[in-house]
Parts: structure tokens; C-alpha cells; sequence
């Protein structure tokens, strides 16, 4: 029987930082010390390049980029280990998305990413080419087989592993995160290990990119289907494993399975992950959010203070006539229970300064939602310029729901860099406020309890303006995230003028979504890199 030693890097690249993410390889190589046969090192898909590199994929040097990073990776390598790595590379003209065997300092292997996927937010066809057929190398007399991704999700690439000879099969991704995506892998690599009888070993990278969230969580299979070791999610790390293969099994140990979160869990640290990694990655000192006293607001500021720690957290209170004194109270409270700066700053100067320049042109009007959005705007400009000055970045609040019926304001709260709440529907909001209060005195009890409202006007609530929370968020469940038809929807025993009125709300806000700050992923479809609906459109609703 020979033993692999195995690790599974569980790294947190920067897209576009070869020389970081190279370097962190070789930091990783030079530490390795495996006990078995043969020691191999596991890296994501692409790691090289960070995933997902999108357009830097076209730009001219990526070529060199490549054979420089690999170039320095093979001068450091000794001739103990394998390693196993994700890569952009060109052959014959055209790139693939590759998954290279590395020993003694030369590349021995190369497998060719077959399965490409175009739909959610992926977009691979744009940039790669198809590869078509197998690759399993020979480590230490264990015939390997490889494959990225994709191709696990569909029968071919294992099926033709096993044909091809491979007795276990590595698999490299870089898979992101949405609700109950842990149980899917588990599901989907457990059902293929059992059809082509492999073992199979799936390594996942970990980290924020832009909208996108790795949770980690890579894993072990054996070739019965069950999951016989896996990481910790959303913990960057070197996790070991070894698998002992023979002529009758492949025996997988060294590492207990991790206990799954359940699923508000696995969303918080989602999006706090996101938070930390989207400020970090991007070189801000800190954040600053308006904290209004609604629920939002204070549900972002938690997240802001779990990701990066109350010192680099600034929360700013911006009263109006209309602001109620338990807003007031329950914004310093949530302030002094996590720790943070809190300011407040009256927006009534400014308003009635805009007001005065204004007079004229509103002269002979009535008073409208106009006036009502001038607040909003007169909060964003407080707020743009102390992110200026500090060089922090703005959190905006809006949630989900709001996003996709337009209950927000284009240059007022939708003004800054990242919207934390972006795929968060109001319903788990609330959820999720309760959740944290459970680690711990985060969020005023009262702020989950009273009825929503922008304290635009007198007396606002939410539901003035828009159907009751629980059944917009149905609506758009169905709508958005699994594209059902308005009759499909109605015939669910929803109200028709009701569902046909979001369903427009939806679609004629399409323009304030291009102009909304990107953020945190959670969902199957966000509004970000995975909707992608026209402005301009004579589209009827109903289908």
C-alpha cells in the first residue's frame, strides 16, 4: 500500500497579484513536510492569476505573467513534492484554464479545464478554451487523475479519469459561496465518487473578491461516496490528509470531518469575509456607515465590527426633523455596545441650504418624494466627503428588497463603495439581527421590533409604500432568483395587481442598479454579476 501525504491549501489569493500569490506558494512549499510515500500540495484553481481575473485574462502580458510566476515556482521546488496548481496558460494560440503536476522542477503534467461554465457568474467562455480529454499522472506508482471545478459537476471528466486508469482524482476550484451550497458539494462529489468508484480529493480557495465569497470547506471523499475529511469553512489554512492506496481501496485519514455551520451561520461569516476582504484587498484604513436607528443600518454596523474591529469602524448619525428620539438613542446604544466612533451630525443646515438654492425651481410645486430624496442626498454628501478625508470607505445600507423595487435614492443612501446588505432580503434581515444578538449585546432590542421606516416624512413606514415585507420577499424569491413568470407566481395564490406592481418595480429600476455600489453575494442570483437585464426594454411582464 503507498500513502500520499496530502495538503490541501486553502488560500486566499488577490486577483492579479502574481507575484503575492507565487510567493505565498513558495512560502507554502518551503514549509511543506509530508509523512508518506510521497508528499503533494494541493493549490486552488488558478491561483496564480486569483480567481476570478476576468478581463486581465486579454491583457497582453498575462503570458509572461504566467511563465515568470511558474518559472520562479519550479526554481524553489524540491524533489520530495508534488504540487498540483491552478493556472492560465496558452498552447497553440488559445488559453486554457489549467491544472498543472509540478515535480522536480519541471511541469510533468498539465490537465485542460473541459467543462466551462457560462451561467450565474461565471463567464469562462469569454476567455478559455475547452480542453478534451483526461490526465492522470503517476505519483509515487498511484495513477492520479485530475480535473477543475466544473468538470466534477458533470459525468464525463470522472468518468473518463476512472476509463483512463486514476485510482483517486483531485479536483481544484474556485467555487463561491451561496445559502446551502456546502450540502450541494458534498451531495454532488459523494454521487460521483460512487459512480466512477474513485476516491476524490476537492480543494477550495477561501476569500472575498469583489461581490463573490469563497467559503473554503475543502474536503475528502472516499470512493463509497463518504465524506472522510474537510476543512473548516471560511478559514484560510493547510489542512492534511493521507490516502493509502491498494489494489482494493483508497483509504482516506489524518483529518476529522468539520462540523457544518448551520445556515445563518454560514451566511454572517459570509458576508463578513466579504466585508474584511473587499476594505483589505483594497487598501482602506476603515469604514463609515450612517446609522439611522432602523434596522439596516444597525445590521451592517455589526457586520462592519465583526470583519474589521470596532477601531476602524466610524458611525455617524445624521438627524432630520422627522427623526424620531428613539432613532437617535437606539443609534448611540448599538454604538457604545460594539465600541464605535459615533458622531452626530444634523442634516437640517443643509437642507434648507439646498432648499433656498432650490426656491426657484420649485417654485408653484407641491411637496413630493423630491424633497424626501433631498435628505437621503444631503446624508450621502456628509458621508462621501468624510470617506475622503479619512480615506475610509462608505458602507451603504440598503438591503436586497429595497434594491430590487427602487425604495432607495440614486446619490443619497445608495452613495458609497460597498452595500453589505445588497443580497440580503428584509425577512433575513431580521434574521439575522437576531442571530447575532445571540453571540452576544450587538443590536436595541426594539430596533428588530418596530415597524420599518426611512423617517422621510412623518409618521413613514415602509409598508405605506410597499407590499408587507414577507410577501415581497416571496415575489421576488420567485421572480429574481428563479425567474417565474408573473402568471406562474400569481398562480401560487399571490394578489395579481399586487405581483404585477413589484414585478415592474423590479423591472423599471434596473437603471438604479447599474449605478448601485457592488456587494456580498449570498444568494443563487444577486444583482450583480449574475443578472444582467437591459435598461432600455419594451419587455411585457408575464412571462
Amino acid at each position: 500500500m503507498t500513502t500520499l501525504s496530502i495538503l490541501m491549501a486553502q488560500m486566499n489569493t488577490l486577483v492579479g497579484d502574481f507575484a503575492g500569490n507565487t510567493n505565498r506558494v513558495i512560502e507554502t512549499i518551503a514549509q511543506a513536510r509530508g509523512d508518506g510515500d510521497a508528499t503533494v500540495l494541493v493549490f486552488p484553481e488558478l491561483t496564480l492569476s486569483g480567481y476570478p481575473p476576468e478581463d486581465l485574462l486579454l491583457r497582453p502580458s498575462i503570458d509572461r505573467r504566467v511563465n515568470q510566476s511558474l518559472e520562479r515556482i519550479l526554481g524553489a521546488m524540491n524533489d520530495t513534492v508534488y504540487v498540483i496548481i491552478g493556472y492560465p496558460r496558452r498552447h497553440d494560440g488559445r488559453l486554457y484554464n489549467i491544472a498543472g503536476v509540478l515535480h522536480r522542477g519541471e511541469i510533468i503534467a498539465e490537465y485542460r479545464k473541459q467543462e466551462l461554465p457560462n451561467y450565474q457568474v461565471f463567464d469562462e467562455k469569454r476567455y478559455f478554451s475547452a480542453g478534451t480529454g483526461p490526465c492522470v499522472v503517476d505519483i509515487a506508482g498511484i495513477p492520479v487523475g485530475l480535473s477543475i471545478c466544473e468538470d466534477i459537476w458533470e459525468e464525463m471528466p470522472s468518468q473518463q479519469a476512472a476509463a483512463a486508469g486514476a485510482r483517486l482524482l483531485i479536483n481544484i476550484n474556485s467555487s463561491p459561496y451561496h445559502r446551502g451550497k456546502r450540502a450541494e458539494r458534498w451531495e454532488l462529489v459523494s454521487r460521483r465518487a460512487r459512480s466512477c468508484n474513485l476516491a476524490i480529493v476537492y480543494v477550495n480557495q477561501v476569500g472575498g473578491q469583489d461581490e463573490l465569497v469563497f467559503d473554503g470547506g475543502s474536503f475528502a471523499v472516499g470512493a463509497d461516496g463518504t465524506v472522510a475529511a474537510a476543512a473548516p469553512n471560511f478559514e484560510e489554512g493547510e489542512y492534511w490528509i493521507q490516502v493509502a492506496v491498494d489494489d482494493a481501496a483508497a483509504v482516506i485519514s489524518g483529518l476529522s470531518v468539520a462540523p457544518p455551520l448551520d445556515e445563518m451561520a454560514a451566511t454572517w461569516q459570509t458576508l463578513v469575509l466579504g466585508v474584511r476582504d473587499y476594505v483589505n484587498k483594497n487598501g482602506f484604513r476603515g469604514v463609515v456607515l450612517g446609522l439611522s436607528g432602523g434596522v439596516d443600518s444597525a445590521l451592517t454596523l455589526a457586520l462592519a465590527v465583526d470583519a474589521l474591529g470596532p477601531e476602524r469602524v466610524e458611525a455617524v448619525m445624521m438627524p432630520f426633523r422627522y427623526t424620531s428620539q428613539m432613532s437617535v438613542e437606539d443609534a448611540a446604544l448599538q454604538s457604545r455596545l460594539l465600541g464605535v466612533s459615533h458622531k452626530v451630525i444634523s442634516i437640517e443646515p443643509i437642507y434648507e441650504a439646498f432648499m433656498a438654492s432650490l426656491a426657484e425651481e420649485f417654485a408653484g410645486t407641491r411637496v413630493d418624494t423630491t424633497e424626501e430624496n433631498l435628505q437621503a442626498r444631503c446624508r450621502g454628501v456628509l458621508l462621501m466627503s468624510i470617506s475622503n478625508k479619512k480615506g475610509v470607505l462608505v458602507l451603504t445600507t440598503g438591503n436586497k428588497s429595497e434594491m430590487a423595487v427602487g425604495y432607495s435614492t440614486l446619490y443619497g443612501d445608495m452613495a458609497g463603495g460597498l452595500d453589505v446588505l445588497k443580497d440580503v432580503p428584509k425577512t433575513l434581515v431580521f434574521e439575522l439581527c437576531r442571530y447575532r444578538n445571540t453571540l452576544g449585546p450587538c443590536i436595541p432590542q426594539r430596533v428588530i421590533d418596530r415597524p420599518p421606516s426611512a423617517e422621510l416624512a412623518p409618521d413613514q413606514k415602509d409598508e405605506d409604500s410597499l407590499p408587507a415585507y414577507d410577501v415581497l420577499d416571496r415575489i421576488l424569491e420567485l421572480y429574481v432568483e428563479q425567474d417565474v413568470s408573473a402568471d406562474d407566481i400569481i398562480a401560487t395564490g399571490m394578489d395579481p395587481d399586487q405581483v404585477r406592481r413589484v414585478l415592474r418595480l423590479v423591472d423599471i429600476n434596473e437603471y438604479k442598479r447599474r449605478q448601485a455600489p457592488i456587494g456580498v453575494r449570498i444568494t443563487r442570483r444577486g444583482f450583480g454579476r449574475d443578472r444582467r437585464y437591459p435598461i432600455t426594454s419594451g419587455w411585457v411582464i408575464g412571462d
